[in-house]
């Protein structure tokens, strides 16, 4: 008798690449189906390359969140922007998030130019259609396909979930056959260390958006599991100046307090167990120029 054939796997990467606040971080978590990214209104706020896996039938979609591409002004800018485009050249497929509200502004143009040089299946998402009349939204599709012929072009709103469920599909159906590279039960490669620092930096900026320049960066110290099955953990917030210090903690330490228990219910869903967060400000001038600082964030340091 005839053993039945053996379904084979699939496994790849997808690099999502687009403008800052395209929505990349927000269609990743969607995809996933759990938070791996942090989303904040604040621009540029994904700085390493962050691996969220999803599973679609027998495919593993291994997705790289890059940090959204725009002109790089200071050291920092120019280690993400090189960041993502190194993200992009070594996936198996590229997608281009484009916020359909926007458009072909400056900064779609700049990565539309790019895009030919990179030798992989090209896929076009338009994101945020629900926010956008249909006419126009046939029209843009049909002027990026001008510019750079896409495989596939798909409409989506990350945020409300439309049209996900067919992007995956075909995701699936372009990843090279191969084993699995990651356990079926795993939705990201970043360590729960760095997973907290980044939801505690994300409930920083949805607190602090409008008085904390992006630089600031949280690191976690300790992480140490207690013998009643909680997690204690110390994280430390770095900022360039003693004023933005004082923001951080907030009067009597009101506004760091909020942070940190918003930060606690998060990473207590993530490390699925009890967490006690204990988190300290400090000042570090010029962190920004610190190599030690980028290899922490998975960057490489940009000399000169």
């Amino acid at each position: 008798m005839a053993l039945p054939e053996q379904t084979k796997t699939k496994a790849g990467f997808v690099a999502l690449i687009g403008a800052p606040n395209a929505g990349k971080s927000t269609l990743l978590n969607s995809l996933v189906g759990s938070k791996v990214s942090i989303v904040s209104r604040k621009v540029q706020t994904t700085r390493a390359l962050v691996r969220g896996i999803a599973i679609e039938g027998e495919a593993q979609i291994v997705f790289v969140d890059t940090p959204g591409i725009f002109k790089p002004k200071r050291r920092l800018d120019r280690a993400m922007v090189t960041s993502a485009w190194g993200g992009a050249a070594d996936a198996d497929a590229v997608a281009l998030l484009i916020d359909a509200r926007k458009g072909i502004d400056e900064e779609a143009e700049a990565i539309l130019d790019r895009l030919p040089e990179l030798k992989r299946p090209k896929i076009l998402i338009l994101n945020k259609i629900d926010l956008i009349e249909r006419s126009r939204l046939l029209e843009l599709a049909a002027k990026l396909n001008e510019k750079v012929p896409f495989a596939h072009t798909f409409m989506i709103s990350a945020l409300k979930g439309d049209g996900i469920e067919t992007l995956k599909r075909q995701l699936a159906g372009l990843m090279p056959e191969g084993p699995w590279l990651y356990p079926e039960d795993q939705i990201s490669d970043a360590p729960l260390r760095m997973l907290a620092a980044e939801i505690t930096r994300e409930k920083i900026y949805e607190r602090l958006h409008e008085e904390l320049p992006y630089q600031s960066t949280v690191e976690t110290d300790q992480w140490q599991q207690r013998p009643d099955g909680s997690i204690r953990i110390e994280q430390t917030v770095f900022v360039e100046r003693d004023s933005q210090r004082k923001i951080v903690l907030g009067k009597g330490g009101q506004t760091i307090k909020a942070i940190g228990q918003a930060a606690r219910r998060e990473i207590t869903e993530i490390a699925e167990a009890p967490v006690h967060l204990f988190i300290f400000v400090k000042v570090r001038e010029n962190w920004s120029d610190d190599p030690e600082r980028y290899r922490e964030m998975g960057l490489e340091f940009p000399r000169g």
